[in-house]
C-alpha cells in the first residue's frame, strides 16, 4: 500500500473543536431517540438486527455485535462525497466523508446485535453516525435497510447511506480531485488520510479489495509525497 502511516502522520495537525458549522446543529435526545424508534418500527418482522458495516464501523465498530458475516450490498458503492466541515475537516479546509452512493455494489461485513441489547446498540450507533442535523436543508447521510447477500443467505441489515438531496452531497468529484481534498484534510478527530488508510488497512486485512479506495489511496499517497518531500 502506498499510503504509509509516515505519510498519513504528515496530515496529523492540532485542530480546535469549534463545534459543527452554523448550518447544522447537534442532535438533541428526543432526536436520537426518535431515529431508534423509527428504526425499530421499520424492522423486519421476526428478524435479527444487523448493521452492514463498510467503512468506519470495521475498524472502530461502536457497538457490541454477537456475530460477523461477510457480504455484499447490490447497487450502493463506497464514496467519498458528503463535504464534513467538522470531525475530519474545518470550514475553512472541509474534508470528505465516505457514505454508500448509489450504483455498483460494496463488499463489507454484516454485524448481528443481541437481541436483549438491540436498543442500547443502536443508541450507540446513532450517536456517533448522526451526531448533528442540518438546520434546513435534508440529510445528507441517512440510514437505511438493505438486503445484505451472504454465504449464508440473505439478512436486512441498516447500513449509512448517502442523500443524494442533502446540502452536504459532493457526488461528481473525479478520483485526481478527491485524493487533492483527503491529502489536505484535518480536523480535531483526525485527518481524512489517515481515515483512507484505516479503512483500505482493514478491508485488506479481511481479503476486500476495493478498486477505487486502492486506486485513491494511491493518488493521496503521490499528493502527500510531492507535497512533503
Amino acid at each position: 500500500m502506498a499510503l504509509t502511516a509516515d505519510l498519513v502522520a504528515r496530515t496529523i495537525r492540532a485542530i480546535e473543536n469549534t463545534g459543527p458549522p452554523p448550518d447544522l446543529v447537534r442532535n438533541p435526545e428526543t432526536e436520537w431517540n426518535a431515529i431508534i424508534r423509527e428504526m425499530l418500527a421499520t424492522r423486519p418482522d421476526g428478524r435479527d438486527v444487523w448493521i452492514f458495516a463498510y467503512g468506519s464501523l470495521l475498524w472502530n465498530p461502536a457497538v457490541e455485535h454477537v456475530e460477523e458475516r461477510a457480504g455484499v450490498v447490490p447497487g450502493w458503492h463506497r464514496s467519498f462525497c458528503i463535504r464534513m466541515r467538522d470531525w475530519r475537516g474545518t470550514v475553512d479546509q472541509p474534508g470528505l466523508m465516505m457514505g454508500l452512493d448509489r450504483g455498483g455494489q460494496c463488499r463489507g461485513m454484516a454485524l448481528r446485535l443481541a437481541e436483549d441489547t438491540v436498543e442500547a446498540q443502536l443508541g450507540k450507533l446513532v450517536r456517533r453516525e448522526m451526531p448533528v442535523r442540518p438546520s434546513s436543508k435534508p440529510f445528507t447521510h441517512g440510514y437505511r435497510w438493505l438486503q445484505v447477500q451472504t454465504s449464508q443467505g440473505l439478512v436486512r441489515a441498516i447500513a449509512f447511506v448517502v442523500n443524494r438531496k442533502g446540502g452536504n452531497y459532493m457526488g461528481g468529484l473525479t478520483l485526481d480531485e478527491t485524493a487533492g481534498i483527503l491529502a489536505r484534510a484535518c480536523g480535531h478527530a483526525g485527518s481524512c488520510a489517515e481515515y483512507l488508510h484505516n479503512t483500505i488497512s482493514q478491508l485488506e486485512a479481511l481479503g476486500i479489495r476495493d478498486r477505487n479506495l486502492w486506486r485513491l489511496q494511491s493518488l493521496v499517497a503521490d499528493k502527500l509525497t510531492s507535497s512533503h518531500p
